[in-house]
Formats: structure tokens, C-alpha cells, sequence
């Protein structure tokens, strides 16, 4: 035992030697030496650092659909594109982010034929969103305790976050947290203030065949401005029609546009110019922004990519 422990505290020891001796050098260092050290990498453009946020079940414009950039930035987002005011209403062109019904005259279609408008959406659900506070369950916890058991490397100020946001609303069944829930627009709508941006919410459904599908993506729709072919116009039908899938087992009957318990969850947003999201915001505001993967009025998945990138 007392081997161990001098066998593990040499590395200790040696790092503590190390970092001193490193010291005493640059005290010593010509000023050219410690110049050079300081001295900032050379690149091909300004930028030497990016950041890769990935949004986990969360699309580019859920979160930054109504961001304003500073400076002479711009952004490709629905207010850039007058889908959406800058507080989250529909804008001059909505229309471009329509979203569908259709009909799958195979067994399964990328790009499926038959569509009609939704008028209105089907209503946004709660899915499994949790419904109270619970020890037993993932979070909210009831305590703080058994949050810090659940996370315990979380910045303390944080854990009370974990306590807070249950729905209270049972699971599969409409979100009455959203303002006209049952009567929402064709196309995006705002989450908040009904459901805060720490609030729990359903998740979006995030399989490969579900989101390829939601895209609607076919090379007959490619233009120069939209190279991809996608109209991502059913988002809301996959989500009613499919969610996130049977294993291969029948639909139960009755089926309607609320068995999946999903609605139209993959529409909602949030308003990050009106308090939602700040830190994303801030990330934004700080570092030169820029959307991966964007081709499209509303984002390709709902595992979506953004870089921020500062010189």
C-alpha cells in the first residue's frame, strides 16, 4: 500500500517540478522567446477558433428562427426570410414553410405524392414530456439532492433547473401550454410564454427514415437556391402519421393525428430575441456565426449543427 502511494504521487510530483521550472525559464526567456510564444498562429482566413454546437432533438431555427445578428453578420434563418415577424408571427412569407399532409402509395417514399395543406396544424402534443417532479423518475427531480446524485459535476447555481419545467399535463395529450393550440397556423408557431424555455416539451421524433421523410427532399424540386431539393413541408404529417415508429407492429385502431402523442412538436420555437435561450444568444453574439447544413426554411433535422467562429 505504501509502495502505491509514493508510485502515485511521483507523477504529482513530477508535474508540480515541471510546471515551476517552466516558470523560472520564462522569467529568464529573452523577450524575443516569450514573444514568439505568444505569438498567434498563422491561418489562410481571420478565424482561429470554432466552436461546433450540436442541438440535440433541436432544429437551427427551433432555437435561432427570429435571431438578429450584430454587426454586419448575416443569417439565413425564418425573420430573415419574412417567414416569421421578429416576435415569432407569421410574416410576410410564411407561406414558405407550409407544411403538408400526403399520402404513401408505396411502403415507404422519400418525397411522398398527394399532399394537401394543413388547415389548421394538427395540435402540438406532450409526448413523454415528464408530467410532475419525481426522485423516481429522469428529471425534474423533487430535490436538489438527487439531482447533484444525478449530476454531479453540474455548476452548482444550475441544479435548481433540474427541479423545474414539468408539464403538468399527463403524457400523449395536447399541449394547452401553447397559446391556440388547437387552431395553429400552417407553419411554424411559438413555443413561449406558454412553454418556458425551460420548460419541458415533447421531443421531436429523431429517426433517419422519419427525418429523410420530413424533408421531402427530390432532385425535381433542386434549384439554385435550393440545390437540395428539400421543402421540408412534413415535418407535422410524419410526426401524426408514424412518430416514432411501431417496430414494425400494426397502428393501433382507432388511429388519428394524436395517437402518436407527437402532434406538431417539430414546429414549435422559441424566441430568442425576447429573452429565450440567452446564453445561445450571447454564443451568437460574441463569435461570427455561422448555420451548417441550412438549405431550407425549416431545418433538414432535428440534430442540426452550428459553428461559431472567433479570429
Amino acid at each position: 500500500m505504501q509502495c502505491r502511494n509514493v508510485y502515485g504521487a511521483t507523477p504529482r510530483f513530477f508535474g508540480l517540478a515541471a510546471a515551476l521550472l517552466s516558470t523560472v525559464v520564462n522569467l529568464v526567456a529573452p523577450p524575443s522567446l516569450a514573444a514568439e510564444t505568444r505569438k498567434k498562429p498563422t491561418t489562410a482566413t481571420p478565424i482561429q477558433h470554432v466552436i461546433v454546437i450540436i442541438g440535440e432533438n433541436r432544429s437551427f431555427d427551433h432555437v435561432y428562427g427570429t435571431y438578429q445578428p450584430v454587426g454586419n453578420q448575416t443569417v439565413s434563418n425564418l425573420l430573415s426570410k419574412g417567414i416569421v415577424t421578429g416576435d415569432g408571427k407569421p410574416g410576410p412569407n410564411y407561406a414558405l414553410a407550409q407544411q403538408n399532409s400526403a399520402l404513401d402509395q408505396t411502403t415507404y417514399a422519400i418525397s411522398p405524392a398527394g399532399k394537401a395543406a394543413y388547415k389548421p396544424l394538427p395540435p402540438a402534443m406532450t409526448a413523454g414530456a415528464p408530467t410532475a417532479p419525481s426522485n423516481a423518475d429522469p428529471a425534474p427531480f423533487q430535490t436538489e439532492a438527487v439531482a447533484k446524485l444525478a449530476e454531479p459535476d453540474l455548476f452548482g447555481k444550475y441544479y435548481r433547473f433540474l427541479t423545474t419545467g414539468a408539464t403538468n399535463l399527463p403524457k400523449d395529450t395536447i399541449d394547452t401550454r401553447i397559446r391556440n393550440v388547437n387552431k395553429l397556423s400552417d407553419g411554424p408557431f411559438r413555443l413561449t410564454p406558454g412553454v418556458k424555455y425551460d420548460d419541458y416539451a415533447a421531443s421531436p421524433v429523431h429517426r433517419f427514415y422519419q427525418m429523410w421523410q420530413q424533408t421531402d427532399c427530390s432532385t425535381a424540386n433542386a434549384t439554385t437556391n435550393n440545390p437540395s431539393g428539400c421543402l421540408s413541408d412534413l415535418f407535422s404529417w410524419v410526426e401524426v402519421t408514424i412518430g416514432a415508429g411501431s417496430n414494425g407492429n400494426p397502428q393501433p385502431v382507432p388511429f388519428n393525428n394524436q395517437t402518436t402523442g407527437e402532434g406538431s412538436t417539430a414546429l414549435g420555437m422559441y424566441d430568442i430575441e425576447n429573452g429565450d435561450a440567452p446564453y445561445m444568444k450571447y454564443l451568437a453574439g460574441e463569435w461570427v456565426f455561422v448555420r451548417a447544413l441550412a438549405s431550407s426554411p425549416l431545418a433538414e433535422s432535428c440534430s442540426h449543427r452550428r459553428l461559431l467562429c472567433r479570429a
